[in-house]
């Protein structure tokens, strides 16, 4: 599993682990095996429930299931996930691993505020048979009741009399959501254990709901997980061994987990993003993930980093394979997890949250809390409030796609990168196929010229998940922001903002964020008209902009 490269501080890191009797404090609930003070103690003490949900959850797939097939007995023909970060990339991972199962609704996942992506929903949806999931831990997450707004209005136009049997939600108990789903009359509400956070609960009701109501067998899932949690209670196990390397690793400056995955379950790097980087990415320290990355030569990379590859083993896995391979010939670190089946995912679910969790207490941080997740709220919300008072957004620290100055610009931006920096594209655009293309030519052109890693995160999923580490983590991260003109615009019934005014503002709060962590950033917009064209520019103007930094610095 573990191919190291000759590092032995993994290793030792086991050995004092397995001497401190790390695994059997972590199950005993001992908040003190994460040090810090009496107030990190008690953050995470209630924030382990993870532990053992999966056996919790295990009782409770009989009804799960009667309530899924009582869903498509009524007619309902799609499923659409409202949430973001934890309560959204869970399913979003399954719809994409697991694909559309026959005679069940058909899974979408809305984690954006774009409205050409929420529009583009719309369009695939009849609101009249299709079954709402608005989910929030808190029950106070913005874009998840906004976009409960936008639905409930459209469901009540087909359905005034029973709008909200067609919407259920997942949340803790006594939040503002489980108010709001009493109030309109939601078909259910899944109170999920409170001392479980967003980014730990894919085996809670966050990720089991919907993969229930779209005929996933989560009872099967769930046994995935139960064994994996099994085996993490041996006081030397591999899951262990994975959190203590992936910390060591960290420490010794191999801080980028670079993630080669099988195609059935690429998206799995959505989750695990999220996973690490919201976890480890404080007080200054922190692990890299990086996900969908074009492969390099072994001689391309930079010596930060550490690979991680994930082999199903029903897959085509020929190119993969061959680049695990020149890795290992070149006695590069690297951690190897095959996967029998796609319902492995529910161990590999587990084995990341523990190992992690390791991590944290390697890296002498609490794994559970996020404090700088709320800074880019905070900032958001003061945006939006100058708009409401002043209907202007101000002048914003932007660059018109078409300025003249945009390559000596970006030429700056990149020069900043150093040995051990990443670049990481921030991206407020519609998530089409293209303008994925288009950010890998982006991110390859970088990791070309510069040799460093490259990350891409659409607005506002990211804030959610590697913001965190943007901003808590080692500021080593360099910027570039891309957002576009708004197009044909959506309103939000009750709200004095639009869906595209809203995640404007978060990209506004966002950079000024970054620039008050004193870290580069670089924000580029995009024209209305020509916003495919426009792209096309900018992957031409930043190739140019690296390609005489030759090797990395």
């Amino acid at each position: 599993m573990l191919s190291l490269g000759g590092f032995a501080g993994a290793e030792a890191q086991v050995e004092s682990l397995v001497a401190a009797s790390a695994a059997d404090r972590i199950w005993k609930r001992d908040a003190a095996f994460w040090g810090g003070d009496a107030g990190r103690r008690e953050s995470v003490a209630n924030r382990l429930g993870w532990l053992d949900v999966a056996q919790q959850m295990r009782a409770d797939v009989g009804a799960l299931q009667s309530f899924a097939e009582r869903v498509r007995a009524d007619g309902f023909r799609d499923a659409v996930v409202l949430g973001m970060g934890g309560s959204s990339l869970a399913p979003e991972v399954m719809r994409r691993s697991f694909g559309a199962r026959r005679g069940w609704p058909r899974l979408h996942v809305l984690d954006t505020t774009d409205p050409a992506t929420i529009r583009a929903v719309l369009e695939q949806i009849d609101p009249a048979t299709t079954l709402f999931v608005v989910s929030s831990k808190s029950g106070t997450t913005i874009e998840a009741l906004s976009l409960f707004a936008f639905f409930h209005e459209q469901v009540r136009a087909v359905k005034p009399d029973d709008a909200g049997a067609n919407f259920v939600a997942v949340t803790d108990a006594g939040t503002p959501l489980q108010a709001l789903a009493a109030e309109h009359g939601f078909r259910r509400v899944f109170v999920n254990p409170g001392d479980i956070g967003g980014r730990y609960s894919a085996l809670s009701y966050f990720g089991l709901a919907p993969a229930a109501v779209v005929g996933i067998d989560v009872a099967r899932l769930l046994d995935r997980g139960i064994a994996a949690a099994a085996d993490a209670r041996a006081a030397d196990s591999d899951t262990l061994r994975l959190g203590a390397a992936i910390g060591a690793l960290a420490l010794a400056g191999r801080d980028k987990a670079t993630f080669i995955v099988s195609p059935s379950i690429g998206s799995f790097g959505l989750w695990v993003e999220q996973l690490i980087a919201e976890s480890t990415g404080k007080e200054g320290r922190g692990i890299l993930p990086v996900a969908d990355e074009e492969a390099a030569s072994p001689t391309g990379y930079g010596d930060d980093r550490l690979f991680v590859r994930l082999r199903l083993g029903v897959d085509a896995n020929g190119s993969e394979d061959a680049v695990v391979g020149s890795l290992l010939a070149a006695v590069l670190p690297v951690i190897s997890i095959d996967l029998d089946d796609v319902y492995d995912l529910g161990r590999e679910f587990f084995r990341w949250e523990f190992a992690v969790a390791v991590a944290g207490h390697v890296l002498g941080i609490n794994p559970f809390d996020e404090p700088n997740v709320q800074e880019s709220k905070d900032n958001t919300n003061r945006v939006l409030a100058e708009f409401e008072r002043t209907g202007s957004f101000g002048a914003i620290d932007e660059v018109p796609i078409r300025d003249g100055g945009l390559r000596t610009k970006l030429a700056a931006l990149t020069s900043s990168l150093q040995d051990g920096s990443y670049f990481a594209i921030t991206a407020y655009v519609q998530p089409t196929e293209r303008a994925g293309e288009q950010f890998r030519r982006m991110r390859s052109a970088v990791m070309r010229g510069t040799g460093v890693a490259t990350t891409l995160g659409y607005g506002p999923r990211y804030l959610h998940s590697t913001g965190q580490l943007h901003k808590g983590g080692p500021a080593r991260g360099v910027f570039l922001q891309v957002t576009a003109q708004q197009g044909s615009d959506l309103s939000i019934s009750g709200r004095s903002f639009t869906f595209g005014q809203l995640k404007r503002a978060q990209a506004i709060g966002d950079l000024q964020s970054l620039h008050s962590h004193g870290l580069p950033a670089l924000s580029v917009r995009l024209s209305e008209a020509n916003a495919e064209a426009d792209m096309e520019y900018l992957c031409r103007v930043l190739n140019e902009a690296v390609a005489p930094a030759g090797a990395r610095r």
